[in-house]
C-alpha cells in the first residue's frame, strides 16, 4: 500500500471528527475551495467531473455535517471561478485555503478531504496529486507528511 493510501486509511476516521469539530463557513470555504481546485487540476472542469464531484460530496461521510445546499453552492462559485480563469480561479481558491495556514490541523484535515475526493474515482493523477501538494504548500504543511 503506498505511503498515501495507508495514510488515508488510517486517518479517515479523524477527518470524519475532525470536519465535525471545524464545522464553519470558513472551514466550508476552504474544503469546497480545495475539491475545486482538484477538480480543475486537469485545465477543465466537465460536467460530468462536477456531477462525480458534487456526488461525492453528498455522500462524504466527511461532508454531510454541512448543508448540501450551502456545499453545493460554494463548490459551484468556486468552479465557476476556475472555469473563469484558471490561474486567477485557483488563486482566488488557494486564499480561502490560506486562512488556515496558521491552524496545522484544520490544514490537514482540508488535505485529508481533498486527498479523498482526488482518489474518488479510484485514480489519484499526477495533476491531482500537484494540486494537493499546491494546497499543502499554501497551509505550509509538508505534502510529505501525506505521502504525496
Amino acid at each position: 500500500m503506498s505511503a498515501f493510501k495507508s495514510w488515508l486509511t488510517n486517518s479517515k476516521q479523524g477527518v470524519v471528527d475532525q470536519v465535525k469539530k471545524f464545522k464553519n463557513k470558513d472551514f466550508l470555504d476552504a474544503v469546497v475551495a480545495g475539491c475545486a481546485v482538484v477538480a480543475g487540476a486537469d485545465g477543465s472542469i466537465s460536467s460530468d467531473e462536477k456531477q462525480k464531484m458534487v456526488g461525492y460530496i453528498n455522500r462524504s461521510e466527511e461532508l454531510k455535517v454541512f448543508n448540501m445546499t450551502d456545499v453545493i453552492n460554494r463548490f459551484n462559485h468556486f468552479v465557476g471561478n476556475i472555469e473563469f480563469d484558471g490561474m486567477i480561479g485557483k488563486q482566488e481558491a488557494l486564499k480561502t485555503i490560506a486562512k488556515f495556514r496558521d491552524k496545522p490541523e484544520v490544514g490537514r484535515v482540508i488535505i485529508g478531504v481533498c486527498s479523498a475526493i482526488g482518489a474518488a474515482d479510484g485514480d489519484f493523477d499526477a495533476s491531482e496529486q500537484a494540486a494537493v501538494r499546491d494546497i499543502c504548500t499554501t497551509l505550509g504543511l509538508n505534502p510529505s507528511e501525506f505521502g504525496l
